[in-house]
């Protein structure tokens, strides 16, 4: 983990569960419908938001995490000090395994920074899953906008009291995103950086292949949206 991974996780740990998906319960019941009951590993499991619930549903979901502030607050919730989770980096990372289900949502494979890491990650999780099991990555489609300028500032919360900005550049030839999440609050100014790597489906797709797995599903969101040239967001199926 770098630094700028490292200080983001450490800063956005206490109120990363501030921010409630509307979409939590159609991705718990998306991945539920896929576990079927079974072992499931979640990549970059975090606060534990999408792994209690399909615990409650009687799967046994294992974890890996980089980053131990986020695992603590896991740690905290009923059931979260039930869940075996390796602090490491997911990429690497040899998980006990053979997983049923293997999941990575809210676009955190893109955190993994670099597309050898990217590659490194479906080679791992192929390696552990059991021949008829899943990886199901949730990831986005970069705006136009990003590519064409290069860098832009978005309002990601207007309150009262504060301020949300996500504030990026874009290297199109890498596809990085160095972004600084600023908080801007009567408290001051507060910073979230991060570095994150946008991957194209088809490039998803080759990866996949790389590592002897295959798509079998792609839609645009939890609720099987079909993926058109206008969505922005998708969720990929791989399987063997």
């Amino acid at each position: 983990m770098n630094n700028d991974q490292r200080l983001f996780f450490q800063r956005i740990a206490g109120t990363y569960d501030d921010d409630e998906r509307p979409d939590t319960p159609a991705t718990v019941e998306f991945l539920a419908s896929l576990a079927d009951g079974a072992r499931a590993l979640e990549l970059a499991i975090g606060t534990g938001r999408i792994a209690l619930p399909l615990t409650e549903r009687g799967i046994v979901v294992d974890g890996i995490d980089i980053s131990p502030d986020m695992v603590d607050r896991l740690r905290e919730k009923p059931g979260g000090a039930e869940i075996a989770v390796t602090i490491g980096d997911m990429a690497a990372v040899e998980a006990e395994g053979p997983y049923d289900l293997v999941y990575v949502v809210y676009n955190s494979f893109c955190n993994l920074g670099t597309q050898d890491a990217q590659v490194r990650c479906f080679e791992n999780v192929a390696a552990r899953l059991t021949e008829t099991g899943c990886f199901v990555i949730e990831s986005f489609i970069p705006n136009p906008e990003w590519l064409r300028d290069g860098q832009y500032v978005h309002a990601e919360h207007i309150g009262i009291d504060q301020v949300w900005l996500d504030i990026t550049r874009v290297d199109t030839i890498t596809q990085r995103l160095d972004e600084s999440h600023v908080v801007l609050s009567d408290e001051g100014v507060r910073l979230f950086p991060v570095v994150t790597r946008y991957v194209w489906p088809s490039e998803l797709d080759l990866m996949a292949r790389l590592a002897g797995l295959h798509l079998k599903q792609r839609w645009a969101g939890w609720g099987g949206e079909p993926f058109t040239p206008e969505s922005r967001d998708f969720v990929s199926v791989y399987g063997r």
